[in-house]
Formats: structure tokens, C-alpha cells, sequence
């Protein structure tokens, strides 16, 4: 199996990816659903961190610092920067920003890697949704320092259009901040995988392809 397969099989063992009906926040009725709160122990998490790292590798992103926003990208960055040493023998640095500054101690807003103009920072996330996270992460990473971000990776790219505009929270991300966002799997990957008998779910197969007719963005 290629390293995509391979997940889709994972987040379908781990109850992450499911089936059957669902309303999402926005209001719209799903086919799938992906619960990423169910991703919590160690074997899982190691795990995670190897596909961040394929990831990273397949599309040669260049990378000295991973970097996760708080709270639920700390651990994946962790993780990711684990696998690219521990598989890719590639050594980068680690970093994480605070919800609130701290003004004792060590003081500021990040932990770990203190960041420098010109550095190649890669963040990690689990899903985007809206678009939000980059809103809140991007000044952020901009006021430490001059850096160059060269991507966002995220688990799972739906490839759906927002509530407001014809471009996925992907595209939007890409044409506001210039940043490119790179998904382990897409929802085409999704629909392959259930036509491949990858996945179980050949019964929501033609509702995962209406909502996608219905809601989807091109690639």
C-alpha cells in the first residue's frame, strides 16, 4: 500500500473516519465525518508522525523548524519532527506558540525554537476548516521574525467549497497568505480508496460522489 492507503486505513481503524449521515457545523449533511479527538495514545501518535513526515518528504518541502499552534498542533509537530529524524534523518527544530504571553521565566509568546529571519518554518496542523487557524498563526510567526513559510500539512483536505465563495478553505489559504497547504489524504484519495476496496464504505459511495458534485472544489 502506498503511505495515503495506508493511512486512510488507519483513520478508519482508530474510529477517525467514519460514515453514515452526518450535519457538520455548517449546517450541511455529510456522508463522512472525521473526528480527530480520536487519535490518543502513544502508538497512534507515532504513527501520525511518520505520515506527517511522508508527507513532508514526498513533496520535499523545505523545512529547518516545525512549528504547532496551540493546543492541538503541539503534540503533532512533535511527533512530525520525531518521524523526520527517526526516518529521514533529517534533524529540525521544534516550536509552539502560547494562547496567552507569558511574562515570567523565559517570558513570550513561543516555546522551543527561538525563530530567525529567513527561516524555513513548516506548520503543522490535524484538519483546516475554515481557514481560521493560518488567520491567527500567520501574524503570529510574522511578528517573531522574518520567517519563510513554506508550508502547512494537514491531515485531511476535503476539498469543499465555504459557506461564502466558490474556493475550499485550502485555495483561500493559499491566495491570502501565499502559503501552500499539503494534505496527507484529500477526499478524492477517500473516494478512490472505498472504490479500491481500501476502505470499507462501497455502500456510501455514491453519496460520498454527490456531495462531492454538490460541494467539492477542483484539485
Amino acid at each position: 500500500m502506498t503511505y495515503k492507503e495506508s493511512f486512510l486505513r488507519f483513520m478508519v481503524d482508530c474510529g477517525v473516519l467514519t460514515f453514515g449521515e452526518f450535519t457538520l457545523k455548517s449546517g450541511r449533511k455529510a456522508p463522512y465525518f472525521i473526528n480527530a479527538g480520536n487519535y490518543h495514545s502513544g502508538a497512534q501518535l507515532m504513527e501520525l508522525g511518520r505520515y506527517y513526515a511522508a508527507c513532508i518528504a514526498e513533496h520535499n518541502i523545505p523545512v529547518e523548524t516545525v512549528f504547532g499552534p496551540a493546543y492541538k498542533g503541539i503534540p503533532l509537530a512533535a511527533a512530525a519532527a520525531v518521524a523526520l529524524a527517526d526516518k529521514y534523518q533529517k534533524d529540525v527544530n521544534f516550536c509552539f506558540d502560547r494562547k496567552e504571553v507569558k511574562d515570567h521565566g523565559e517570558g513570550g509568546m513561543f516555546v522551543g525554537k527561538k525563530l530567525t529571519d529567513g527561516e524555513k518554518v513548516v506548520i503543522i496542523e490535524d484538519v483546516m476548516t475554515s481557514g481560521k487557524a493560518m488567520a491567527e498563526v500567520y501574524p503570529k510567526l510574522k511578528s517573531a521574525a522574518d520567517v519563510d513559510i513554506t508550508g502547512m500539512v494537514i491531515t485531511v483536505d476535503r476539498m469543499e467549497r465555504a459557506l461564502e465563495g466558490e474556493k475550499s478553505a485550502v485555495q483561500a489559504v493559499y491566495e491570502k497568505y501565499g502559503v501552500p497547504v499539503y494534505s496527507i489524504v484529500n477526499m478524492e484519495d477517500i473516494i478512490q480508496g472505498i472504490r479500491d476496496e481500501v476502505i470499507p464504505g462501497k455502500e456510501h459511495l455514491e453519496a460520498m460522489l454527490a456531495y462531492r458534485e454538490q460541494y467539492g472544489v477542483k484539485a
